[in-house]
């Protein structure tokens, strides 16, 4: 599934599952934009992971959630983009009844909101070309909740019903969009996770196990790749059997 003479932009690309999918999609081929919005540092050490294993990258800072810093990087990128991975994300949690209006606002600007800004500039380029690839990673939350994170599920949920939106609209122009949605994943935001309930949460996966980032990146890999072009406005749940619903 090569990626050779694709350029690939990953959204909070710096750590985690970001970090996954840049080193995967570099690994066949793509040229790949490290986005972070706070961590250079971070950025920079995942480009360096990807040259020394002999790909190409480069790294760029802006916040999904500012229209213009998002215009203003997507157009600089030479040869635009092939491949949009809508991967930033934050958390704000906290029971519905105690949340504060910032915290909802927040979580749904970067990770809806960012979403629709950094695909619509993405767009435009795929558009003149007649090939692209959206993909959005969701979350098992968007599909079930959870408590304490209603900020964050109802984000994830948005991300799926834009997914099938956006695939509608650009379906003619040879353009697919699609949706990964994770459960529950070795990464920094779980590494805070109780050893309580990383029992209770292993009791609810069938394959009994927690899902690595290099697992959601392979699934982001299949679908950037020619191999999945006939397949659209789909969600492609990596959960270990946690959620299996449509």
């Amino acid at each position: 599934m090569t990626l050779a003479g694709k350029t690939a932009l990953i959204t909070g690309g710096s750590r985690g599952i970001g970090k996954a999918v840049c080193l995967r999609l570099a690994a066949q081929g793509a040229n790949v934009g490290i986005n972070y919005v706070s961590n250079a540092v971070a950025a920079e050490a995942v480009l360096a992971e990807i040259t020394a294993a002999g790909g190409k990258g480069f790294v760029i800072g802006f916040d999904v959630a500012d229209s213009t810093a998002v215009q203003q990087a997507i157009k600089s990128i030479e040869g635009g983009v092939d491949i949009l991975v809508n991967n930033a994300g934050i958390t704000r949690d906290g029971l519905m009844a105690r949340m504060k209006e910032e915290d909802w606002d927040a979580v749904l600007n970067t990770n809806l909101k960012g979403a629709f800004i950094c695909s619509k500039e993405a767009m435009r380029g795929m558009m003149k070309k007649r090939w692209g690839r959206i993909i959005n990673i969701s979350s098992v939350i968007g599909c079930i909740g959870n408590a304490g994170q209603v900020n964050y599920a109802a984000a994830k949920a948005g991300l799926i019903g834009l997914t099938k939106a956006i695939a509608k609209e650009l379906a003619s122009r040879k353009i697919t969009v699609n949706c990964v949605a994770p459960g529950y994943i070795v990464t920094d935001m779980t590494a805070d996770i109780s050893e309580e309930l990383k029992e209770g949460l292993l009791a609810a996966i069938p394959l009994g196990s927690l899902g690595t980032p290099e697992d959601v990146a392979a699934a982001v890999a299949f679908l950037a790749a020619e191999e999945s072009s006939y397949i659209t406005g789909q969600t492609l749940h990596v959960n270990g059997g946690m959620h299996m619903g449509n």
